[in-house]
């Protein structure tokens, strides 16, 4: 059994300014490098300090520079980075304001923009990548127990979710937070969600 918290990058100016990201490499603002801060904190108040933790990331730079502040901040070792766990290209809309891509393209989850990345694909992506992910840390922290702490994507850590509570969470019109942790475990191949929070209207 692997304990896993995912987490969401901190801001972007792009995540301040509501355009969609995609797997353009946009870089933390100095918002999202507080919120990578307070969710160090966060974690280290929750962690058992007698059990090894091992941070991994996204390798775009806004997930990238969050996994390496938290791990900074627990004196953690430099977090591996994984470009499976990237969020979810968005082809046509990546640059877009909220606004226009709904006049553009309709419904969020309904929308068919020309060089996006199919939902169900990230999806499967997704549950790759992490399972990648486990069996590494697994190899490398065996047979101890250990924690495992994945900073990603919103759009990738929905369809995570989504496939852990067979579509019920999170619910319709909720946005994960920047910075926000997200707990499951992982074992023999299946994921649970425990908890989930920082969800925004």
């Amino acid at each position: 059994m692997t304990a896993l918290t995912l987490i969401r990058h901190g801001e972007t100016d792009w995540n301040r300014d509501r355009r969609i990201q995609g797997s353009t490499d946009i870089p933390l603002n100095d918002t999202g490098r507080a919120q990578a801060r307070a969710t160090a904190q966060v974690l280290r108040e929750r962690l058992d300090g007698a059990v090894p933790v091992t941070v991994v990331s996204s390798d775009l730079a806004r997930a990238r520079e969050t996994a390496e502040i938290i791990a900074a901040e627990l004196g953690l070792a430099a977090p591996r980075t994984y470009a499976g766990l990237r969020e979810r290209a968005y082809g046509e809309a990546e640059g877009v304001g909220i606004d226009e891509f709904r006049t553009r393209w309709g419904d969020w989850y309904t929308a068919e923009v020309p060089g996006a990345e199919p939902w169900a694909d990230l999806r499967a992506r997704a549950i790759t990548a992490l399972g990648g992910v486990v069996r590494d840390h697994r190899r490398a922290t065996a047979p101890a127990a250990a924690s495992l702490i994945v900073v990603s994507h919103g759009a990738l850590i929905r369809e995570v979710m989504r496939h852990a509570t067979a579509g019920e969470l999170p619910l319709e019109g909720e946005r994960l937070a920047n910075g926000a942790t997200h707990d499951f475990v992982y074992e023999r191949d299946h994921l649970r969600l425990v908890t989930y929070a920082g969800l925004v209207a």
